[in-house]
Formats: structure tokens, sequence, C-alpha cells
């Protein structure tokens, strides 16, 4: 069962034409990365309800069948989404689900003390129409404030993928995990940040150090706010998984569509076997 997994910052919609980088702008590039990286799943933040209707509005264009799961983090239609589109004619949606990184984690709209913002997970159950096997795509935003947020936010994601306690609902166990996501931090070793909790102590993988030498791209930053390659930082956006997935490729791409940039930030993309799922 091999999957192109994507991650995908968005960046929110402004609709005002005349505002630079302004989605009418980015839409066509958006569009067409999609269709140059061609995935299965992509994980995406940021994006506006209107905003991911237009992406799977564009989408059907593909030649394949799209379709989209996610909510609001501030409830219903509203605020930014941690959407999760897929392959409808490869994969089907068996459960999802929404929680938030809060003291109680179905309260929505809520965040976590210190945090500059209501944060969220979205995920997914899949079911592969083509094996029959099943896996978990988790897809999250951490926070840009609070360091605390963000940690707290990883633990959540280790609960939730362990088999929970409530009020989280279990998962089963046994499945593969595919986690997608905005760290808001760069993968440190050391010093218990969020990366560490999630590989060294979650035994979790980051796919993009897994993939094999002759087919992992250039490690850089992912975030540049529109400079492109000029732009200095680290890689914030991880595709993780859980043991015995095997990462066959991975890169940052950097594709533009007429000179202009997607996103503010780089898409990570990695192709996934995860075995007998």
């Amino acid at each position: 069962m091999e999957l192109r997994v994507m991650t995908f910052n968005l960046r929110f919609a402004d609709y005002d034409p005349a505002a630079p980088h302004s989605w009418q702008q980015r839409r066509p590039a958006v569009a067409a990365l999609l269709r140059e990286e061609a995935p299965h799943l992509v994980g995406t933040q940021e994006g506006l309800h209107r905003q991911l209707r237009d992406v799977h509005e564009d989408l059907q264009h593909s030649g394949r069948s799209w379709d989209w799961i996610g909510l609001g983090r501030e409830g219903g239609s509203r605020g930014e989404f941690m959407a999760v589109f897929y392959d409808a004619g490869r994969l089907y949606p068996v459960e999802y689900e929404h929680f938030w990184i809060a003291p109680d984690p179905y309260a929505v709209g809520q965040k976590w003390p210190g945090a500059g913002s209501p944060r969220m997970v979205t995920w997914v159950r899949f079911c592969d129409r083509e094996g029959g096997g099943e896996f978990y795509a988790l897809n999250t935003h951490l926070d840009n404030v609070s360091e605390e947020a963000r940690l707290a936010g990883a633990r959540l994601l280790l609960q939730q993928m362990r088999g929970p306690k409530a009020p989280l609902p279990p998962f089963e166990p046994g499945l593969p995990c595919v986690l997608t996501g905005d760290f808001n931090v760069p993968p440190v070793p050391g010093g218990g940040g969020v990366h560490e909790i999630l590989v060294k102590d979650g035994g979790l993988t980051d796919s993009f150090t897994a993939a094999p030498a002759g087919r992992r791209g250039e490690d850089h930053h992912t975030w540049h706010d529109y400079s492109g390659m000029s732009a200095s930082g680290s890689r914030i956006d991880w595709i993780l998984t859980s043991p015995g997935v095997r990462t066959t490729s991975a890169r940052i791409s950097t594709f533009t569509h007429e000179g202009r940039h997607p996103s503010d930030h780089f898409p990570v993309v990695a192709t996934l076997d995860l075995g007998n799922a």
C-alpha cells in the first residue's frame, strides 16, 4: 500500500485582488502544484472554507475524483481549517473526528492557556479501495506563540495515537498512522521539544530524514514568506509516521507557476509504503 502524501500550509486567503499574494493570484499556482505533485492525500493548514471549496473545485479538473474533510477551528465554517483532501478513487473515509488543543479537547474554538489562536486536529480513518487496508491520517497546525501550547499539542497527538483515555475516542490498535502538519518549530533534537516528544518519546518517524539518501531532497526551510529559496530558516512542516511505515522518497517542493509561489510555505511530499495496512 503505497501512498503519495503532502503537508501544505495554504496560507489563508486574502480575497482583495489588489492585495499582495491575494488568493485570486495564487489559486492557479495551487491548482498547478497539486496537478504536478499528484498526491493521494493532502493535509492542509490555514485554509478558509471558501478557499477550500476553490481548491476542491480545481482538483476536480485533475482527472481524479477528490473530496475533503474539515471543520473551522472556531466551529462550523468559521476560521481556519485543518482540512484533509484525499483521492476518493483510491481512499474512502471510514470515520473521522476533530479535537482542539485545549484543556477540554472538545471545547469548540477554545485554546491552550497562553496560545495565540485556537489550534485543532482533524483525523480520518481511511480504507484503501485497492487493497482494503486501513490507516489513520492526522493533520494539525501547532501554535506559533506558546511553546507550552505546542508541547501540549504534541502530547495530545500521541495520546490519540496510542489509545487515549476519555474524552478522546480510541484508535484501533495496530493500524498505521500518518501525521501531517505545520509544527511552527524546527526538528531540533534534544531539549524535549515537539519533534523530540513525537519522534524520540512517541516512537514516530520523520519521513524526510527516513527517506533513502538517493531519494531525499535537500533539507531546508519550508516557511519562506514568498521569498522562495532566498529566505532562511528551517523545516517546520513535517510528515511523521508510526512504526512499520516505510518512506521510499521525500522532498520539499519549491514549485512555482508562472513565477508565482502557491503559498508562503513550501509543501513537503513523501511517498510512503504502509505495508499490509
